[in-house]
């Protein structure tokens, strides 16, 4: 053991069997191994091995159609909700604007999908040709990149076609579909027509009675015919020039002028509408928050 040529053959052994090891586990990869010595604590000289894994896999991974091709995809989904996702993150006086964009983005994105296929593959087409990216024949089988060349029941078309194209605008779709239902569009017109911005401009006694009709356990029959009763003389007030009402900004002004002024009791029932309305808001700032991360 204390002879050199056998140490060097043990080492060899252990390499051979680690680079074994170490191939075997990466499936085919890319590696490489970067060796050095260092002194621990004790003086005593160590060898320290890293691994280093993947740029030239990599490299290679993003110069495939199939990745060009996704990016183009997520390129043009993001354009399209890129106006609904400004108006979203400003304050509750743009919710009108937010529910309008909402709208041209599910159009756009249907629209998308039912004519989009070809002129997005013309676009992926040119962006390979000029790059010399290798374009694989659609009428082919699909061949997955982990399969060690073993090729699916599908072919490139289909897979690009229904389990990325068809499978993103689809998945962008209901998320949209599913955040912002019906109910919560009228929420969020509903909360643009609480803000008292311009001397209660917005205001409109009809639109904020729907809203109220949102929240069933706190409006019932008898509550709402009192909150419609409160709301004629609560906006004829607001609209005639209260000097502690002329200079709000949004919902959460209101209802700080509401408590400040001491006529919450008077206006019972809006001031409940307006609490609802700011909880409502709050949640949703969360889950923009979240949907950032």
């Amino acid at each position: 053991m204390s002879s050199p040529k056998i140490q060097k053959d043990i080492v060899s052994a252990c390499a051979q069997e680690i680079m074994k090891a170490i191939i075997d586990d990466l499936d085919g990869d890319y590696f490489g191994i970067l060796v050095d010595e260092s002194k621990d604590i004790s003086h005593h000289e160590q060898m320290a091995l890293a691994l280093r894994l993947q740029a030239e896999a990599f490299s290679s991974k993003i110069k495939a159609f199939e990745f060009v091709f996704l990016l183009h995809l997520m390129l043009k989904v993001l354009i399209m909700s890129n106006e609904f996702g400004k108006a979203l993150q400003k304050k509750d006086q743009d919710n009108v604007n937010a529910m309008v964009f909402l709208d041209i983005t599910k159009e756009r994105l249907q629209e998308m999908r039912d004519k989009g296929w070809e002129p997005l593959m013309d676009e992926v087409y040119l962006f390979c040709t000029k790059h010399d990216i290798l374009v694989p024949k659609m009428e082919e089988f699909y061949i997955p990149g982990k399969s060690k060349r073993r090729p699916s029941s599908v072919t490139y078309s289909h897979h690009l076609r229904v389990e990325l194209f068809y499978a993103v605008i689809d998945l962008q779709l209901l998320e949209l579909n599913s955040r912002f239902d019906i109910v919560s569009s009228n929420l969020l017109l509903g909360m643009a027509i609480l803000n008292p911005a311009n001397l209660f401009a917005n205001f409109d006694k009809e639109r904020i009675m729907t809203l109220a009709k949102h929240y069933p356990d706190e409006f019932g029959e008898l509550k709402l015919r009192d909150l419609s009763r409160q709301l004629d003389t609560f906006i004829w007030h607001m609209q005639h020039g209260d000097p502690r009402f002329s200079d709000l900004k949004g919902i959460g002004d209101l209802a700080k002028a509401l408590v400040e002024t001491n006529i919450v009791e008077t206006y019972s029932l809006v001031y409940l509408l307006v609490k609802l309305t700011l909880i409502y808001l709050s949640q949703l700032q969360r889950w923009k928050e979240h949907s950032q991360l």
